[in-house]
């Protein structure tokens, strides 16, 4: 082989080492180009997902929606203002109790089943009403709604009749369906309306289980809620007469037994 052909050859080789070394640039630029454009698309749709993510927990609830309504349809036998002012009894009856509950309190629930038959009796019998004011911060404390949607349930109840709403908020604290605090199971319309179904008043009430279903009166529940709030009472169950709290023998918690209950009651009555 002449040198002439050996150094044509050499060069052709160079050539095509050169032509393979550019379409190989090439290809790992594109596939650079590849990369970072999926990595950009995966990052802005993280940071989508993100921000997505943030503004749903940031997005009201419908407590938090209707906690702020203007318009508030309120249940049958209320008045005050938004019809927080559920007084229950004998017009004739002179003194008012003051009740104030969290549906979902173990106590309220303890002491709706030891002396809760004995207030209804009392109430009954004239000796005195009741002014119930209902709470929802264990929603709050343990999380959840079913304090918010018992209470509402309550409002539906109300509307039916004093005595549905006083029977009902009996059967809701009793010890066959009341759950414990950490349960919300009260979230639940038809565990509410299984209660319910406990009631003579409220058992195949069409109304009563369209409003509970409906959540007629969700926006009277977060008043009645909010006026509990403004009320200063710190914890449930509380007691009060003309302005002075109940205590059991303690002298310092509500009356939890009927023989404490009547004590306390009796001191008030004559107060």
């Amino acid at each position: 082989m002449s040198n002439r052909n050996s150094q044509a050859n050499k060069s052709a080789a160079r050539e095509r080492l050169r032509a393979e070394r550019e379409r190989q640039a090439k290809k790992d630029k594109t596939r650079r180009q590849v990369v970072v454009g999926v990595s950009i698309v995966a990052v802005l749709a993280i940071a989508a997902g993100v921000s997505y993510g943030v503004m749903q927990l940031n997005k009201p609830d419908h407590w938090d929606d209707v906690a702020d309504a203007k318009n508030v349809t309120v249940p049958k036998n209320t008045s005050g203002k938004d019809g927080t002012t559920v007084v229950v009894g004998k017009s004739s009856a002179k003194k008012t109790l003051e009740l104030y509950e969290d549906s979902r309190c173990p106590i309220c629930a303890t002491f709706e089943q030891t002396v809760g038959e004995t207030v209804h009796k009392d109430v009954d019998a004239g000796k005195y009403k009741i002014k119930y004011v209902g709470a929802t911060f264990i929603d709050n404390s343990d999380n959840g709604e079913g304090s918010k949607n018992a209470l509402s349930a309550l409002g539906a109840a109300l509307d039916v009749s004093p005595e549905a709403f006083l029977d009902y908020k009996y059967a809701l604290y009793s010890a066959k369906y009341h759950p414990s605090e950490t349960e919300d199971k009260f979230k639940d319309d038809s565990y509410l309306l299984k209660i319910a179904g406990t009631v003579d008043a409220l058992k195949g009430n069409s109304g009563f289980e369209k409003n509970v279903k409906d959540g007629k009166f969700d926006t009277w529940a977060m008043k009645m809620s909010a006026a509990f709030d403004k009320s200063g009472v710190q914890g449930t169950p509380t007691l009060k007469m003309d302005g002075k709290t109940l205590t059991g023998s303690d002298n310092k918690n509500a009356p939890m037994s009927v023989a404490d209950f009547n004590t306390a009651i009796t001191a008030a009555l004559k107060g």
